[in-house]
């Protein structure tokens, strides 16, 4: 695995804040992720000192695609733009929801991936975390296409 700075993060989602959900990349192969996000105060997901359901699983699902982002882009080629989508969300348990301020460690890892020559659709399981506490299990299949 290969730790990717907080700015290459940038490169692998078209998120940009408020809804990036994702602050760094700490580990990263073909078929698995690691990703770190401290809540902000401010974050658009929170309601009542907590992130919400909604901001959980955008957490997961922009973990989830920075496995098959990554094979869009080379040192040679930088300056690509994809758009990606949850094409279906399979299993999603949420135990809790965490507060402001807290870190989340999601990890992920895949499962399946079909390429055609204009989009990537996989199935990716993901678990995110809190002070080592379980806050979520998800698969979901998610839709990857170069613009």
């Amino acid at each position: 695995m290969k730790a990717i700075s907080a700015i290459e993060i940038r490169n692998f989602l078209p998120h940009r804040a408020p809804m990036l959900m994702v602050d760094l990349i700490t580990n990263i192969s073909e078929d698995y992720v690691e990703t770190t996000f401290c809540i902000p105060e401010d974050c658009i997901f929170i309601a009542k000192k907590r992130l919400a359901e909604a901001g959980l699983i955008e957490n997961a699902a922009q973990t989830c695609a920075a496995i098959v982002a990554q094979n869009y882009f080379t040192p040679e080629k930088t300056d690509v733009k994809v758009i990606g989508f949850i094409g279906g969300i399979k299993k999603l348990i949420i135990k809790a929801l965490p507060l402001a301020n807290q870190t989340l460690v999601s990890k992920a890892k895949l499962i399946s991936k079909m390429n055609t020559e204009d989009f990537t659709l996989c199935l990716i399981a993901c678990e995110v975390f809190a002070e080592n506490k379980l806050l979520l299990e998800t698969q979901m299949n998610l839709f990857i296409k170069e613009q």
